[in-house]
Protein backbone atom coordinates (compact mmCIF):
# COMPACT_ATOMS: atom_id res chain seq x y z
CA UNK A 1 0.00 0.00 0.00
CA UNK A 2 1.11 3.17 -0.70
CA UNK A 3 0.74 5.48 2.16
CA UNK A 4 0.08 8.65 0.23
CA UNK A 5 -2.14 9.70 -2.46
CA UNK A 6 1.50 9.97 -5.17
CA UNK A 7 3.69 7.27 -4.94
CA UNK A 8 7.46 8.24 -5.92
CA UNK A 9 9.87 5.81 -8.12
CA UNK A 10 13.13 6.38 -8.58
CA UNK A 11 16.28 3.78 -9.83
CA UNK A 12 18.77 2.39 -8.22
CA UNK A 13 21.58 5.46 -9.35
CA UNK A 14 20.37 7.37 -6.62
CA UNK A 15 22.39 5.40 -4.04
CA UNK A 16 20.26 6.43 -1.22
CA UNK A 17 22.10 5.74 2.16
CA UNK A 18 21.59 2.12 3.25
CA UNK A 19 18.13 1.85 4.21
CA UNK A 20 16.59 4.63 3.58
CA UNK A 21 14.48 4.13 0.66
CA UNK A 22 12.49 1.67 2.89
CA UNK A 23 12.25 4.31 5.80
CA UNK A 24 10.80 7.10 3.07
CA UNK A 25 8.31 4.58 1.26
CA UNK A 26 10.43 4.82 -2.19
CA UNK A 27 10.34 2.61 -5.04
CA UNK A 28 13.53 1.55 -6.18
CA UNK A 29 13.78 0.17 -9.73
CA UNK A 30 17.16 -1.15 -10.43
CA UNK A 31 19.10 -1.00 -13.08
CA UNK A 32 21.62 -3.94 -14.24
CA UNK A 33 25.30 -4.56 -14.78
CA UNK A 34 27.06 -7.47 -16.56
CA UNK A 35 30.53 -8.80 -15.51
CA UNK A 36 31.88 -11.51 -18.40
CA UNK A 37 29.04 -13.84 -17.54
CA UNK A 38 27.04 -12.68 -14.82
CA UNK A 39 24.37 -10.49 -14.91
CA UNK A 40 23.36 -8.67 -11.35
CA UNK A 41 20.97 -6.49 -10.43
CA UNK A 42 22.44 -2.91 -9.32
CA UNK A 43 22.19 -2.42 -5.24
CA UNK A 44 20.67 -5.22 -4.92
CA UNK A 45 22.94 -8.40 -6.04
CA UNK A 46 26.41 -7.00 -5.82
CA UNK A 47 27.87 -5.40 -3.20
CA UNK A 48 30.36 -2.83 -3.58
CA UNK A 49 33.18 -4.58 -2.04
CA UNK A 50 32.25 -7.42 -5.23
CA UNK A 51 32.23 -4.47 -7.82
CA UNK A 52 35.93 -3.92 -6.39
CA UNK A 53 36.91 -7.13 -6.71
CA UNK A 54 35.49 -7.47 -10.23
CA UNK A 55 37.07 -3.72 -11.47
CA UNK A 56 40.78 -4.96 -10.20
CA UNK A 57 40.52 -6.72 -13.65
CA UNK A 58 41.05 -4.23 -15.98
CA UNK A 59 40.30 -6.85 -18.79
CA UNK A 60 37.00 -7.79 -17.51
CA UNK A 61 34.15 -6.47 -20.18
CA UNK A 62 31.71 -4.84 -17.56
CA UNK A 63 28.20 -3.22 -19.21
CA UNK A 64 25.02 -1.77 -18.36
CA UNK A 65 21.80 -1.69 -18.95
CA UNK A 66 18.80 0.44 -18.21
CA UNK A 67 15.60 -1.89 -16.53
CA UNK A 68 13.20 -3.16 -19.31
CA UNK A 69 9.85 -1.19 -19.64
CA UNK A 70 8.13 -4.39 -18.09
CA UNK A 71 10.29 -3.92 -14.71
CA UNK A 72 8.76 -0.11 -14.19
CA UNK A 73 5.28 -1.25 -15.42
CA UNK A 74 5.03 -3.74 -12.91
CA UNK A 75 5.67 -1.41 -10.14
CA UNK A 76 3.27 1.15 -11.54
CA UNK A 77 1.11 -1.41 -11.73
CA UNK A 78 1.48 -2.67 -8.31
CA UNK A 79 1.07 0.73 -6.79
CA UNK A 80 -2.02 1.50 -8.98
CA UNK A 81 -3.15 -1.20 -7.37
CA UNK A 82 -2.61 -0.30 -3.98
CA UNK A 83 -4.06 2.45 -3.28
CA UNK A 84 -1.75 5.11 -5.03
CA UNK A 85 -3.73 8.05 -7.27
CA UNK A 86 -0.92 9.10 -8.90
CA UNK A 87 2.94 8.41 -9.46
CA UNK A 88 6.11 10.35 -9.85
CA UNK A 89 8.40 8.45 -11.42
CA UNK A 90 11.93 10.20 -11.30
CA UNK A 91 15.50 9.12 -12.84
CA UNK A 92 18.92 9.98 -13.77
CA UNK A 93 19.76 11.92 -16.60
CA UNK A 94 18.69 10.07 -20.17
CA UNK A 95 21.61 11.94 -21.42
CA UNK A 96 23.86 9.03 -19.58
CA UNK A 97 21.07 6.06 -19.72
CA UNK A 98 17.99 4.96 -21.26
CA UNK A 99 16.21 4.53 -17.96
CA UNK A 100 13.96 7.21 -18.25
CA UNK A 101 13.27 6.38 -21.75
CA UNK A 102 12.17 2.81 -20.92
CA UNK A 103 9.86 4.43 -17.86
CA UNK A 104 7.96 6.70 -20.13
CA UNK A 105 7.26 3.57 -22.23
CA UNK A 106 6.11 1.63 -19.33
CA UNK A 107 3.95 4.53 -17.74
CA UNK A 108 2.34 5.19 -21.55
CA UNK A 109 1.38 1.20 -21.74
CA UNK A 110 0.14 1.47 -17.80
CA UNK A 111 -1.39 4.90 -17.03
CA UNK A 112 -0.76 8.26 -18.87
CA UNK A 113 -3.09 10.38 -17.22
CA UNK A 114 -2.05 9.21 -13.72
CA UNK A 115 1.80 8.50 -13.87
CA UNK A 116 4.46 11.47 -14.16
CA UNK A 117 8.24 10.57 -15.46
CA UNK A 118 10.85 12.80 -14.61
CA UNK A 119 13.91 13.23 -16.19
CA UNK A 120 16.19 14.65 -13.21
CA UNK A 121 19.55 15.42 -15.05
CA UNK A 122 21.30 14.64 -12.32
CA UNK A 123 22.64 10.76 -10.98
CA UNK A 124 23.37 10.00 -7.89
CA UNK A 125 22.25 12.06 -4.79
CA UNK A 126 21.71 14.86 -7.25
CA UNK A 127 19.38 12.26 -7.71
CA UNK A 128 18.75 11.28 -4.72
CA UNK A 129 18.15 14.71 -3.17
CA UNK A 130 15.52 15.50 -5.32
CA UNK A 131 13.63 12.34 -4.44
CA UNK A 132 13.23 12.81 -1.26
CA UNK A 133 11.93 16.20 -1.54
CA UNK A 134 9.57 14.64 -3.41
CA UNK A 135 8.76 12.44 -1.38
CA UNK A 136 8.61 15.19 1.69
CA UNK A 137 5.81 16.96 -1.06
CA UNK A 138 3.90 13.85 -1.68
CA UNK A 139 4.04 13.10 2.53
CA UNK A 140 2.83 16.46 2.98
CA UNK A 141 -0.44 15.84 0.36
CA UNK A 142 1.08 17.59 -3.06
CA UNK A 143 -0.66 16.40 -5.86
CA UNK A 144 1.32 14.89 -8.75
CA UNK A 145 1.94 18.49 -10.08
CA UNK A 146 3.61 19.80 -7.17
CA UNK A 147 5.66 16.18 -5.95
CA UNK A 148 7.07 16.70 -9.59
CA UNK A 149 7.74 20.35 -9.39
CA UNK A 150 9.76 19.95 -6.11
CA UNK A 151 11.83 16.96 -7.49
CA UNK A 152 12.85 19.31 -10.27
CA UNK A 153 13.35 22.49 -8.55
CA UNK A 154 16.02 20.47 -6.55
CA UNK A 155 17.44 18.67 -9.28
CA UNK A 156 17.86 21.67 -11.52
CA UNK A 157 19.65 23.37 -8.07
CA UNK A 158 22.22 20.58 -7.52
CA UNK A 159 25.73 20.53 -8.40
CA UNK A 160 27.76 17.46 -9.11
CA UNK A 161 31.30 17.21 -8.90
CA UNK A 162 33.58 13.87 -8.91
CA UNK A 163 37.26 12.99 -9.49
CA UNK A 164 38.33 9.70 -10.88
CA UNK A 165 41.38 7.94 -10.89
CA UNK A 166 41.48 7.58 -14.96
CA UNK A 167 39.47 8.39 -17.72
CA UNK A 168 39.69 4.57 -18.79
CA UNK A 169 36.67 2.99 -17.66
CA UNK A 170 34.55 6.33 -18.79
CA UNK A 171 35.78 6.30 -22.22
CA UNK A 172 34.93 2.25 -22.83
CA UNK A 173 31.47 3.11 -21.78
CA UNK A 174 30.97 6.15 -24.28
CA UNK A 175 30.30 8.00 -21.38
CA UNK A 176 32.80 11.04 -21.32
CA UNK A 177 31.92 12.96 -24.16
CA UNK A 178 33.82 16.49 -24.08
CA UNK A 179 36.01 14.73 -21.34
CA UNK A 180 38.19 12.84 -24.10
CA UNK A 181 39.83 16.16 -23.97
CA UNK A 182 41.78 15.13 -21.20
CA UNK A 183 42.69 11.90 -22.44
CA UNK A 184 45.88 12.65 -23.35
CA UNK A 185 46.95 13.85 -20.31
CA UNK A 186 45.20 11.19 -18.22
CA UNK A 187 48.03 9.44 -16.93
CA UNK A 188 49.78 12.88 -15.37
CA UNK A 189 46.75 14.03 -13.93
CA UNK A 190 43.48 13.27 -11.79
CA UNK A 191 40.46 14.67 -13.72
CA UNK A 192 37.80 16.57 -12.02
CA UNK A 193 34.27 16.22 -13.53
CA UNK A 194 30.88 17.49 -13.31
CA UNK A 195 27.63 16.84 -14.78
CA UNK A 196 26.78 19.87 -17.40
CA UNK A 197 23.23 19.66 -19.14
CA UNK A 198 22.99 16.17 -17.84
CA UNK A 199 26.27 15.31 -18.72
CA UNK A 200 29.40 14.45 -17.48
CA UNK A 201 32.29 17.23 -18.45
CA UNK A 202 35.57 18.11 -17.73
CA UNK A 203 36.37 20.88 -14.83
CA UNK A 204 39.28 20.86 -14.31
CA UNK A 205 42.95 18.99 -13.99
CA UNK A 206 45.05 18.61 -11.20
CA UNK A 207 48.64 16.87 -10.47
CA UNK A 208 47.98 15.02 -7.49
CA UNK A 209 44.76 13.04 -5.34
CA UNK A 210 45.18 15.50 -2.43
CA UNK A 211 45.15 18.51 -4.28
CA UNK A 212 41.83 16.42 -6.07
CA UNK A 213 40.44 16.98 -2.61
CA UNK A 214 40.83 20.25 -1.84
CA UNK A 215 39.16 21.53 -4.93
CA UNK A 216 36.64 19.20 -4.60
CA UNK A 217 36.26 20.62 -1.13
CA UNK A 218 36.60 24.39 -2.48
CA UNK A 219 34.48 24.05 -5.08
CA UNK A 220 31.51 22.61 -2.74
CA UNK A 221 31.43 24.81 -0.36
CA UNK A 222 31.41 27.96 -2.66
CA UNK A 223 28.80 25.67 -4.68
CA UNK A 224 26.81 25.52 -1.07
CA UNK A 225 26.35 28.95 -1.14
CA UNK A 226 25.33 29.71 2.49
CA UNK A 227 23.27 28.25 5.51
CA UNK A 228 20.59 25.11 4.84
CA UNK A 229 22.20 23.86 1.76
CA UNK A 230 22.36 19.41 1.78
CA UNK A 231 25.33 17.75 0.35
CA UNK A 232 26.43 14.26 0.20
CA UNK A 233 29.69 12.50 -0.47
CA UNK A 234 30.15 9.42 -3.11
CA UNK A 235 32.76 7.04 -3.67
CA UNK A 236 33.88 4.08 -4.32
CA UNK A 237 36.28 1.32 -2.54
CA UNK A 238 37.54 5.09 -0.59
CA UNK A 239 36.13 5.57 2.32
CA UNK A 240 38.80 7.04 4.31
CA UNK A 241 39.02 9.73 1.99
CA UNK A 242 35.35 10.21 1.44
CA UNK A 243 34.78 10.86 5.51
CA UNK A 244 37.76 13.46 5.47
CA UNK A 245 35.56 15.31 2.60
CA UNK A 246 32.51 15.10 4.63
CA UNK A 247 34.34 16.39 8.11
CA UNK A 248 36.21 19.17 6.20
CA UNK A 249 32.62 20.07 4.48
CA UNK A 250 30.94 19.90 8.30
CA UNK A 251 34.02 21.78 9.80
CA UNK A 252 33.70 24.76 6.91
CA UNK A 253 29.65 24.47 5.87
CA UNK A 254 28.23 24.25 9.83
CA UNK A 255 25.13 25.58 8.90
CA UNK A 256 24.79 23.07 6.46
CA UNK A 257 21.48 21.16 6.34
CA UNK A 258 23.34 17.36 6.16
CA UNK A 259 26.42 15.62 4.64
CA UNK A 260 25.97 12.25 4.22
CA UNK A 261 28.21 10.15 3.00
CA UNK A 262 27.26 6.77 0.93
CA UNK A 263 29.02 4.16 -1.79
CA UNK A 264 28.29 4.20 -5.00
CA UNK A 265 26.71 1.08 -6.74
CA UNK A 266 27.17 -1.17 -9.36
CA UNK A 267 26.05 0.88 -12.21
CA UNK A 268 28.31 3.86 -11.88
CA UNK A 269 30.90 2.09 -10.52
CA UNK A 270 31.45 0.40 -13.56
CA UNK A 271 32.09 3.38 -15.69
CA UNK A 272 34.25 5.38 -13.40
CA UNK A 273 35.95 2.50 -11.50
CA UNK A 274 37.43 2.22 -8.04
CA UNK A 275 38.76 5.60 -6.57
CA UNK A 276 35.89 7.57 -7.32
CA UNK A 277 34.96 10.36 -4.55
CA UNK A 278 32.14 12.98 -5.40
CA UNK A 279 30.46 15.62 -4.29
CA UNK A 280 26.55 16.85 -4.65
CA UNK A 281 25.57 19.61 -3.30
CA UNK A 282 21.97 21.18 -3.15
CA UNK A 283 22.16 24.84 -1.95
CA UNK A 284 18.65 26.06 0.33
CA UNK A 285 16.03 26.69 -1.87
Amino acid sequence: MSSSPVAVVTDSTAYLPSGLAERRGLHVVPLEVRFGERTARDGVDITPAELVAALADRNLEVQTSRPAPASFATVYEDLLRGGAEQIVSVHLSRELSGTWDAARLAAQETAPDRIRVVDSRAIAMGLGFAVLTAADVAAGGGDGAAVEAAATAVAARCRVLFGVQDLERLRRGGRIGAASALLGAAIAVKPLLHLSEGRIAPLEKVRTTGRLTERLVTLAVAAAAGPGARLAVHHLGAADRAEDIADRLREQLPHAAEVQVSEVGAVIGAHVGTGLVGVVIVPAG
